[in-house]
């Protein structure tokens, strides 16, 4: 993302999202019922706070987001309801420092596969928090040094690996997590990445866990190739061996999506240029990339983030500059075509962040910096994204919110 969105002050827009047949859609109230964007008045938008239970039924699930707060970083707790709705019902401190400014990053908030623990990156403190995971209902577990400015995280079963984003010292560093979900530093695991002074966007496990893959943002302009993506191999002991230094086709590669073992999809901003954002897509061996699809572009500004559907049919990117998602499809062979370039428009100064989806893939989740707000879709069966809400408050306005993750 370019530099200028840092400290950028906002006026936001009322929080209807309009989806591509025109149709706006309106913020559901405390009762569950949508309204028009004409007829909300001041505050409606944020939703009603009950004291639910933090227990859900089997349908049900959770919902969070980090408030990345330079005094004190907070992650803001929603319940998920059987419709995809979501509902604040509280909130509760890292004890740790956010940097108040964007992460620029994808993961910076993680959820195990089995969605027992939840990890939050404190880049302003350096290190990184654990929760235990019980409904919406959140308990501190630990907060450990993870290395200088932590930014991203991704998991694999037993091991957690954390991408440090300082150009003082820009590395990834593991851990092995035990069966309480604490973390503890695996001995040999840091490395540095290819390029020194390189800015980097994500780090992301292979499903096997057999790969890491790092996207650099900004590398070093002598060396080769100019433009680059890390990959580094992963031993039988969760160790990461030093980075391969691969070739990104398209310019400022910010996130990237395994789709499979042998698929990755890496999303493209072109330095924000107006119009000019693509999603790449490479075939895995090893530790090399193999080009399937080049800059498919996708005529939006500032393509950031990026998610694929749990079947591999889909993925979907967040558009910071143009406010908007597009929606991609996936061949078996790891092609993609665009699918829409707008399959959803948020209101101007939403400035849309990170993505997540739920585990069968029927609901993705947007969050929306610049309103504070959480906007929420159903995945139809074709892949058209179906409006159900925004969910504002709790979250601080344009001024550096990062980090969702959603079971």
């Amino acid at each position: 993302m370019a530099t200028q969105r840092r400290r950028i002050g906002i006026s936001i827009a009322a929080l209807g999202i309009a989806a591509t047949t025109g149709l706006a859609t309106g913020v559901a109230g405390a009762g569950g019922a949508a309204a028009s964007p004409a007829s909300l008045g001041a505050g409606t938008a944020d939703r009603v706070i009950a004291a639910p239970s933090h227990r859900l039924a089997v349908d049900e699930g959770a919902a969070f987001a980090m408030t990345n707060a330079t005094k004190k970083n907070e992650i803001v707790r929603y319940k998920r309801t059987a419709d995809g709705t979501l509902t604040r019902v509280g909130k509760i401190s890292t004890r740790g420092l956010g940097i108040g400014v964007d992460l620029d990053t994808q993961g910076p908030l993680r959820l195990s596969q089995d969605h027992k623990y939840l990890y939050a990156v404190n880049a302003g403190s350096d290190d990184v928090s654990v929760f235990r995971v019980n409904g919406t209902k959140l308990t501190f577990k630990q907060k450990i040094y993870a290395g200088d400015e932590p930014t991203s995280l991704t998991i694999n079963r037993n091991r957690l690996y954390v991408l440090d984003g300082s150009v003082a010292s820009n590395s990834i560093r593991g851990f092995k997590r035990d069966c309480h979900g604490r973390l503890k530093a695996l001995k040999g695991s840091i490395q540095p990445l290819s390029s020194p002074i390189a800015v980097p966007g994500d780090i992301e496990f292979s499903p096997n866990g057999r790969l890491i893959l790092v996207t650099e943002k900004t590398t070093a302009n002598t060396l080769s190739p100019r433009i680059a993506l890390d990959a580094f191999k992963v031993d039988k002991n969760g160790v990461a061996g030093p980075a391969k230094r691969d070739r990104s086709y398209g310019v400022r590669p910010f996130s990237l999506a395994f789709n499979g073992n042998k698929q990755v999809l890496v999303a493209e901003s072109f330095d924000a240029s107006a119009g000019k954002s693509a999603v790449s897509s490479y075939g895995v061996k090893g530790t090399r990339l193999a080009v399937k699809s080049g800059s498919v572009g996708n005529n939006q500004t500032d393509t950031c983030w990026i998610v694929v559907t749990k079947d591999g049919r889909y993925a979907y990117t967040a558009n910071f500059g143009s406010g908007t998602i597009s929606s991609y499809r996936i061949a078996n062979d790891g092609k993609v075509t665009l699918k829409q370039g707008a399959a959803a428009t948020l209101p101007t100064g939403s400035q849309p962040v990170d993505l997540a989806q739920t585990d069968d893939s029927g609901y993705l989740y947007l969050l929306l910096r610049g309103a504070g707000s959480v906007a929420q879709f159903k995945i139809g069966a074709t892949g058209v994204l179906l409006p159900i809400g925004t969910d504002k408050g709790g979250l601080p306005v344009a001024d550096g919110a990062s980090g969702l993750a959603v079971y």
